[in-house]
């Protein structure tokens, strides 16, 4: 890949290509970034500009017009559930429940019921 570069090159110009060209090896990238920064700053050598792109504040009811209209677009793209399979999520969900339910009742008064043997009442 390098000779391709060398072909079309930059007039033989080496020190450019070498100043350039990507460190090959873990090792390579390492010391080149452990060069210690000059003393003179040696950073960009500018200061970072403002941000002078940022858009204006908007007004909170613009904003809240803008949030409910993307909420209505959102809400267009959800493919909704039929009848049918509404009906048998609510009856999986209403059974979950009602397991859960008694498995902790059940829990409880065993519970209890120890509780009531080793403490007595």
């Amino acid at each position: 890949m390098t000779d391709e570069r060398d072909e079309a090159g930059n007039g033989g110009d080496d020190s450019a290509d070498a100043r350039r060209e990507r460190p090959s090896t873990g090792a390579d990238r390492r010391s080149r970034r452990a060069q210690p920064v000059p003393v003179g700053g040696g950073g960009k050598g500018r200061a970072t500009p403002v941000r002078d792109g940022r858009p204006p504040k908007v007004s909170v009811l613009k904003r809240l017009d803008r949030f409910l209209r993307e909420v209505v677009a959102e809400l267009r793209k959800v493919i909704w559930p039929t009848r049918k399979q509404l009906v048998t999520y609510t009856i999986v969900v209403l059974v979950f429940v009602s397991f859960m339910v008694a498995l902790v009742a059940g829990l409880d008064f065993v519970f209890h019921q120890g509780v009531a043997l080793l403490f007595g009442t």
